[in-house]
């Protein structure tokens, strides 16, 4: 064998773990299509501290662009919450470079460059067919993104809900003093079906603006094209200078489904694991499982199953409790939105965990607490699942 271990995919899932299997002794390659760390760029660059403190890493200085002290959550008719919390705005291109130095000190192979063609079992393991040559190995950690080509050829459906990924633009923006104000901000309404859009300063005259929107195609241009034009609005800007775009897409409550089969696991966006911190923790999870399973020479599908065991006991509530405050919050009139934030206006709600994902789950409190007979609808969506 070339590796014990291949990991495909470079994103902040796959990165944990190839350092964590790397660093219990294992030999571990892991492969990215891009040329070069950070290009294209990822539009994911926002995490708050309580979401980071699920992996037990300390975050660095080095890569934070800048801090914050929260976000606000924001109703058509412009009634708010405030959710306290540090918070950070990220160089993804630095953050990135941070992590993955750690996993080649680990002693992880990090190649970039290599598109994956192909994966095809062997006795005892699987040869990647790659666009640079093949590489065999005993295990296969999937972590290519939400469109998984390679999870797709091994058969596997590792998302659950795929029509309710949320589909997102964001763009780099320039105005005077735009990037001053130390907390984010997050509308939701119909301006954004099915999730919210998005105004993150960093500091100086930049910021950025995103739209996450759902069941209505991957191309959501056309409605950050209004939220510009009612945030130019809002904030009383003559000219907004765009310097660039990203696109992509969050799974957010889209659910993880299948994660494990015989040599094979799943992790980070390709197993609808949203959110930087929450992706690097279930990285951290998978990399240590598949390492025990080397040591132990047992890939099976039965002994990988626990990496599954271990991100349920971690994480299967909270994620379903969100995709419920997600799907009331879908199906919700802005009148209806207006009213629930009148409830908790003036509220000092403290942050869990500041991902989109957690947000969510801040936003199914809210509803709870204003519709308790919405409570049927939760109790259900656990019977079901």
């Amino acid at each position: 064998m070339d590796a014990d271990i291949i990991v495909i995919g470079a994103s902040p899932a796959g990165v944990m773990a190839a350092r964590n299997a790397s660093a219990k002794g294992c030999k571990v390659i892991l492969l990215d299509k891009k040329e070069a760390v950070g290009v294209p760029t990822h539009p994911a660059n926002t995490f708050f501290k309580g979401m980071f403190d699920r992996t037990g890493e300390e975050v660095d200085q080095s890569y934070v662009i800048k801090n914050l002290k929260g976000a606000y959550i924001i109703a058509p008719c412009g009634k708010n919450v405030i959710f306290e919390g540090d918070a950070y705005f990220l160089n993804r291109k630095k953050f990135d470079e941070f992590y993955i130095k750690q996993a080649k000190d680990a002693g992880a192979d990090v190649r970039f460059g290599i598109e994956v063609l192909n994966v095809l079992r062997t006795e005892g393991g699987f040869i990647v067919s790659t666009s640079k040559g093949k590489i065999k190995c005993k295990l296969v950690i999937v972590s290519d993104g939400i469109n998984s080509r390679v999870a797709a050829l091994m058969g596997m459906k590792p998302i659950k809900h795929t029509q309710d990924i949320a589909w997102s633009l964001e763009a780099e923006i320039e105005a005077e003093g735009i990037g001053e104000p130390d907390y984010f901000e997050y509308y939701v309404g119909n301006h954004a079906p099915g999730w919210k859009s998005t105004y993150s300063p960093c500091g100086g005259n930049r910021a950025t603006l995103g739209m996450y929107v759902r069941r209505h195609g991957t191309d959501v241009s056309d409605f950050f094209d209004a939220w510009l034009e009612k945030f130019k609005e809002l904030k009383g800007l003559d000219d907004v200078k765009i310097i660039s775009k990203s696109t992509g897409g969050d799974p957010i409550v889209a659910i993880p489904g299948e994660l494990v089969a015989d040599g094979v696991m799943i992790v980070g966006g390709s197993a609808a694991q949203s959110g930087i911190g929450y992706g690097m923790h279930a990285g951290q999870m998978c990399g240590d499982v598949a390492a025990d399973a080397i040591s132990k020479g047992n890939t099976s599908k039965s002994f990988l199953f626990e990496y599954r065991k271990r991100w349920n006991a971690a994480y299967r509530t909270e994620y379903y409790l969100g995709r419920f405050a997600m799907e009331a919050l879908r199906k919700m009139t802005d009148k209806e939105i207006d009213g629930m934030m009148e409830v908790f206006e003036g509220e000092d709600l403290k942050v869990l965990s500041g991902s989109p994902f957690n947000q969510a789950l801040q936003v199914s409190k809210m509803i709870l607490k204003n519709n308790p007979s919405s409570i049927l609808s939760y109790r259900a969506i656990f019977r079901n699942k």
